[in-house]
């Protein structure tokens, strides 16, 4: 055969071959990637389903403690549809993220609702131990007395244990937007040179005041992370985030707003925002870039 023709055929073969290779090998990163992401909204999932299993707990434990039939019917009604959203959630799978996100807004109105439960329920014990402890005293019994105060610190500390729940915290609010050198919105990704991701901490007056490091996670159309920030604890893992902030918190909302600078080559696509707090994910956005 004439080798003016063979010589460009192998080259095109060789060219060809390598093609194959470099598409081979970024499969395997993106398959890799995914199953990461995967693993990680598997976990959240399934915290999500502890906490509405653990909501409906507390609302049939309450109701044992307080003999007002019209919070009673309250609480039956508030577990009902705490209930009904942990089967919605079962059913639902973890690449749902429309869905999830839907039933996280949820489970942040049943922590709300139940906080509220909680501080209303303390606040109608409190009243009840004044006059148990008023009554005894009139009449005198000593011993019943001790009676009653030793079975109130046993409801005080399981009291105790709910509102450690509603302490968590909640992240809304959630913007997350990509800048130009320039600092103004950039209408592609491919200009962005700096995100910047706001975020609210919603009033907990439950939860304790002090100096609080909130951790900013954000993960890429392929499941990759922006690191720079550091790490963190969550789950049992040690995850990397983006961007971090510590504030002092004194149990009134606040809005924050963190920075990082882009050097990497990005992608349009869907990008996940993910806030956390005291070893929870107390928030969390998707946001599309062209």
């Amino acid at each position: 055969m004439n080798k003016k023709i063979i010589l460009p055929l192998v080259a095109v073969i060789i060219l060809l071959a390598a093609g194959v290779a470099y598409l081979g090998l970024d499969l395997s990163k993106q398959k890799k990637a995914n199953q990461e992401m995967q693993e990680l909204a598997i976990l959240d999932k399934k915290e999500m389903e502890n906490e509405y299993e653990q909501f409906a707990r507390q609302y049939s434990e309450m109701k044992t403690q307080i003999n007002n039939d019209s919070i009673v019917a309250q609480l039956t009604q508030e577990q009902l549809r705490t209930q009904e959203l942990l089967e919605e959630l079962k059913r639902v799978k973890a690449s749902d993220a429309r869905e999830i996100a839907r039933l996280k807004k949820e489970l942040a109105t049943v922590r709300a609702v139940l906080r509220t439960y909680v501080l209303e329920i303390d606040s109608l014990n409190r009243l009840n131990q004044n006059l148990t402890a008023e009554n005894n005293r009139v009449k005198g019994q000593y011993a019943e007395a001790t009676r009653q105060i030793e079975g109130l610190s046993n409801e005080k500390e399981s009291l105790s244990q709910k509102v450690a729940i509603a302490a968590q915290l909640d992240a809304t609010g959630i913007t997350m937007t990509a800048k130009k050198k320039n600092g103004k919105p950039a209408k592609k990704i491919k200009d962005c040179k700096s995100f910047q991701v706001d975020f609210t901490v919603a009033r907990n007056v439950t939860a304790s005041n002090g100096l609080r490091t909130f951790y900013v996670r954000i993960t890429t159309p392929n499941g990759t992370t922006l690191g720079g920030g550091g790490s963190f604890q969550y789950e049992n893992r040690t995850l990397e985030c983006t961007m971090k902030k510590a504030v002092e918190y004194s149990g009134e909302a606040i809005t924050l707003s963190t920075y990082r600078q882009v050097t990497e080559y990005l992608e349009a696509g869907t990008y996940t925002v993910s806030i956390f707090a005291d070893g929870n994910m107390i928030g969390s956005r998707t946001f599309a870039f062209n």
